[in-house]
C-alpha cells in the first residue's frame, strides 16, 4: 500500500474559492476515479493558504493505472482549465508515502487512557 500526499498552496485570499471550484468540478470526477480520499482538508495553522489530500493506493502500479485514466476524462481536463484559469493556485507538492513496517493502516487509532 502507498500514499499520495498532495499539499497545495493557493495565493491569500483565494482558498475557498479554490475549494469551491473544486467541489464543484474536481471532486467528482476524481473520486469517480480514485475512491474517497484518506483525508482531504484545509490547514488551520502554519501555511493557513494550503489544503492537503491523501490517497490510497495499492501500489504504485495501481495509482499509475488510475491516474492515468483520470488524466484522459474530459470533466478533469475541464476542471484542470477551470483551475488554471481561476489562477488561485501557486504551488503543489506531491508526496509518495509508503507505511513502516510495523504499521498496520487498518488498526484503529489507539486511545489514550482517560
Amino acid at each position: 500500500m502507498i500514499y499520495d500526499h498532495r499539499t497545495y498552496t493557493c495565493r491569500p485570499g483565494t482558498i475557498q474559492r479554490q475549494l469551491q471550484l473544486y467541489a464543484e468540478h474536481g471532486w467528482p470526477v476524481q473520486t469517480r476515479h480514485l475512491g474517497t480520499p484518506l483525508l482531504f482538508a484545509a490547514t488551520e495553522t502554519g501555511n493557513v493558504n494550503s489544503y492537503v489530500h491523501i490517497w490510497v493506493y495499492e501500489s504504485a502500479a495501481d495509482r499509475e493505472q488510475k491516474r492515468a485514466r483520470l488524466q484522459q476524462d474530459p470533466d478533469w481536463i475541464s476542471y484542470l482549465k477551470r483551475s488554471a484559469e481561476a489562477g488561485n493556485l501557486i504551488s503543489q507538492t506531491n508526496t509518495i508515502l509508503k507505511p513502516a513496517p510495523f504499521f498496520a493502516a487498518s488498526a484503529p487509532p489507539s486511545q489514550a487512557p482517560d
